[in-house]
């Protein structure tokens, strides 16, 4: 097997092919040339990419240095490898500095030259790797992504298309549930500048307060009981990339401060810690809930919600542009396709007519999970209306009488449904057969007014003005 492309560079006729003819022999494709201009037009008129470049330092028109400063950026991951006769402190200075892998004096020994080789040519590789696995990423995530024809979905990507081309510190991304928040920070992520950095995301309703500080901000070895050793917070691991934080409308108000002085000073201080340590990240915040409005009713701190919403980005329910779905189905049925193996094409009038009049309370992620089970399912080509199974149309199971269908709730335990839209539409259901009295809902589901009002505000429910 080919271990890749090299490129030698050197003037002396005697040592460029013996070197060429050396590491053709180990299985590289070589291509020599002789003179800086030479070198030049391999590299960029024949497009020629190889993972190592191994050249002379100072050739006949000039040094080979200015060279790699010039077509660097266009060969992120080719290693430099610097052989010189007489270099100078300054030159191998700068060959570090521009990132070369090794500046070696003449006479080389050739043992040693096929370790360095060999090493460099393992870097190049997992760095070839690392950036095509990059490359892949952008082109899943580009604005494109997010799919719809609504004049709301086109709002959306138009932003996306803007924002993946600045350096923006902070947005907020507000929308209901399963709406596509985590699509659309990858979007940003991986179509802008930060694509080659870290994307770390945090869910902030997951975790009790003591354990989301620690998370968030990492810790030193018995900072707390059960601190056995160094821990990097997710702070510090988005160094140069991006931050995502879920439900941030969950962080506690005293833990909000401490977030905002880190994003404010760009600087963290790990608990138990005695110096500060420098970060540069990009903050993407997402709620399900009001922000500004939580920031108005002291629910949320003002300062953080204006620091964080540089941009604000919402997001619209799938019931108000129930017309995406005709770019979105095709392309779910087409995904599942191809994770199982089966061969939907044809989707009926009528499972078209039920989901456009299903109201969508799980929004894009409802529809992913009912297109999952249909296609699952399906035993032939058509998509099986009988799999639809949406929530509130589903009539009650046989024998149930209309008394019971009444003082009951029927929800479907076939993956359509997550926890959240569950609990959603149960104290959704029950409020309206209570007519939006909350004693008299939170009666009924056997829960305190506290705890109902809390629910009514995490999923963004609307009560009628009385």
């Amino acid at each position: 097997m080919t271990p890749g492309g090299m490129l030698v560079i050197e003037d002396e006729t005697l040592l460029g092919s013996e070197i060429s003819r050396h590491y053709r022999r180990d299985g590289w494709e070589v291509e020599w040339a002789a003179s800086r201009e030479q070198a030049r037009k391999i590299l960029l008129r024949e497009s020629f990419d190889p993972l190592l470049i191994l050249s002379d330092l100072n050739l006949p028109d000039g040094n080979a240095l200015d060279l790699m400063e010039e077509v660097r950026p266009g060969l992120a991951y080719a290693e430099w490898i610097f052989l010189t006769g007489y270099g100078s402190v300054p030159d191998s200075v700068r060959a570090l500095r521009l990132g070369a892998y090794e500046f070696l004096e003449k006479p080389c020994d050739l043992e040693r030259l096929d370790l360095v080789v060999a090493s460099a040519g393992r870097s190049a590789s997992a760095q070839r790797r690392l950036i095509e696995h990059a490359r892949q990423r952008h082109k899943r995530y580009s604005p494109s992504a997010f799919v719809g024809g609504s004049q709301a979905a086109q709002n959306v990507r138009a932003m996306l298309e803007r924002l993946t081309q600045v350096p923006f510190s902070a947005l907020v991304i507000g929308g209901e549930t399963g709406t596509g928040k985590g699509l659309v920070t990858r979007i940003l992520h991986y179509a802008g500048s930060r694509a080659q950095n870290p994307l770390v995301e945090l869910n902030c309703a997951a975790l009790p307060r003591e354990l989301l500080e620690s998370e968030l901000f990492g810790h030193e070895a018995g900072a707390f009981t059960g601190a056995t050793g160094r821990h990097r917070g997710l702070i510090e691991q988005a160094d140069s990339g991006t931050l995502f934080l879920d439900e941030i409308g969950e962080m506690p108000l005293d833990l909000q401060a401490k977030l905002l002085k880190a994003i404010e000073d760009r600087k963290i201080r790990r608990l138990g810690g005695e110096r500060e340590i420098a970060v540069d990240v990009q903050i993407v915040a997402a709620s399900n809930r009001d922000l500004e409005k939580m920031s108005r009713d002291g629910e949320f701190r003002s300062d953080l919600y204006h620091r964080l919403s540089v941009f604000r980005l919402n997001l619209p329910p799938l019931r108000d542009v129930k017309e995406d779905m005709e770019q979105l189905l095709p392309l779910l049925v087409a995904e599942f396709n191809a994770k199982s193996g089966r061969q939907v094409r044809h989707i009926p009038d009528t499972v078209w007519t039920q989901l456009r009049d299903h109201d969508w309370p799980g929004n894009v992620r409802e529809l992913r999970n009912l297109v999952e089970r249909c296609v699952l399912f399906s035993e032939g080509p058509t998509f099986p209306a009988q799999w639809l199974q949406l929530p509130g149309t589903a009539g009650p199971k046989t024998g149930q009488s209309a008394e019971a269908e009444q003082d009951g709730i029927f929800i479907p335990l076939d993956g359509s449904m997550n926890l959240d839209d569950m609990d959603r539409y149960i104290i959704e259901t029950t409020l309206e057969r209570t007519g939006h009295n909350t004693v008299a809902a939170a009666r009924a589901l056997g829960a305190s007014r506290e705890t109902l009002r809390y629910r009514i505000r995490k999923y963004g429910i609307k009560l009628p003005e009385r």
